[in-house]
């Protein structure tokens, strides 16, 4: 882990109790703990992401080889794409109040 042996870890966590308290190591650990797991959330979504792209790549590639080879593609069911989310569509549709609600 970042090349932290566990004499290192044990200094950081004496001076982290000296410095935040007994009191408030618990909860700095908990949003520190949150955060961390929010991130891996985020790296997750990104590393899903580039894959699917590089199949997506990979994909096109081969129907240009077998194109260009003048061997027809396989047949493929189309992909769905998911559809937006509920709260943004309703945000589009901010409509006006009628001219007369306005007086």
């Amino acid at each position: 882990m970042f090349g932290i042996g566990m004499p290192e870890l044990l200094v950081i966590l004496v001076v982290a109790l000296i410095v935040l308290g007994p009191r408030r190591l618990p909860e700095v650990a908990r949003a520190l703990g949150r955060g961390l797991a929010e991130f891996r959330k985020a790296t997750a979504g990104v590393s899903e992401e580039l894959r699917n792209a590089q199949i997506m790549i990979e994909e096109e590639a081969r129907q240009a080889t077998r194109a260009a080879q003048g061997k027809p593609a396989p047949r493929q069911p189309p992909k769905v794409e998911p559809a937006a989310a509920p709260a943004a569509a309703t945000e589009e549709k901010k409509t006006e109040p009628p001219p007369e609600a306005q007086t």
